[in-house]
């Protein structure tokens, strides 16, 4: 299943996008696509649903985060071996983990503030995961079975903040709009596996990122696995895993973000965003 919000900032209303694409209403069934509707006796619920028989939304409502009342905003460092190496750092022998507040949470199409002297805003498309059930102490084995689905993040980071600026990166990942994820919740059962995903991202059109999951140090299993040792994962939370190469950090010249860029970005089977820059 595709799950989606649907409707203004804060009223968002629960769907799911049909299988000819067409957005339909789940109010009747679940209040919002939140933490407790995404644990698999849930998810099973919907899916048995006949959609066609589901009221059709009609024209083209704004989309928000595809999740509700995430509680964990945690996210991934240096994950891919091409983007550590156009980093000039090497590859991290576990995890590199850290936290972006959920106030940075904005629908995929939503507008990036580009916050106040800010001088390196930048973009990461990202494949992120959504946890369905608590997991804790989970082995890679089983860590799967604590997964809801998938979608897409841009995590947009401002790197004087995160790197030139004492402290840890957390406060130049966590402007307000720096996460945006959708458009789509795509259910772990549609997923064959996250581990070889296409991934991309353009700035005014531009292509500045083609990469795949392929390239990952750790896979999907491994980061629930991990994580849940250190900190239990909720339903509702969400993983981003990581960015491939081409980051405006990384290139020659060093290329940033500005009021009027458009970007846009995908990842296979998970769907596209775009968004317009804005000075906060």
């Amino acid at each position: 299943m595709k799950l989606v919000r649907y409707g203004t900032a804060g009223q968002e209303k629960p769907g799911l996008i049909d299988a000819q694409g067409v957005l339909r209403d789940l109010s009747a069934h679940i209040a919002d696509v939140r933490g407790e509707h995404l644990g698999p006796d849930s998810l099973a619920r919907l899916a048995a649903l006949d959609a066609a028989s589901l009221p059709e939304v009609p024209g083209n409502p704004r989309l928000g985060p595809c999740v509700a009342g995430t509680g964990k905003f945690v996210c991934i460092g240096l994950n891919y071996s091409d983007h550590a190496a156009e980093a000039g750092m090497q590859a991290p022998s576990e995890p590199i983990v850290f936290m972006k507040a959920t106030s940075a949470i904005v629908g995929p199409n939503d507008d990036v503030l580009i916050p106040r002297g800010s001088e390196k805003t930048d973009w990461e498309v990202e494949l992120a995961i959504v946890i369905g059930r608590t997991a804790k102490y989970v082995s890679q084995a089983d860590a799967l079975d604590y997964v809801a689905g998938y979608c897409v993040a841009n995590d947009v980071s401002e790197r004087a903040f995160q790197i030139e600026r004492q402290g840890q990166w957390t406060k130049g990942k966590s402007c307000d709009t720096f996460g945006p994820i959708g458009p789509w919740l795509v259910t772990r059962d549609e997923v064959a596996d996250p581990g070889d995903l296409e991934m991309w991202l353009k700035v005014n059109g531009e292509t500045m990122q083609q990469g795949s999951t392929r390239t990952m140090i750790f896979g999907v299993a491994h980061i629930v696995s991990y994580l849940s040792q250190f900190m239990s994962l909720q339903p509702g939370d969400v993983i981003a895993t990581g960015t491939p190469p081409g980051v405006g950090m990384g290139k020659t010249p060093q290329r940033f973000l500005k009021p009027g860029d458009v970007v846009e970005l995908g990842v296979a089977g998970l769907g596209a965003q775009r968004q317009t820059m804005r000075a906060d």
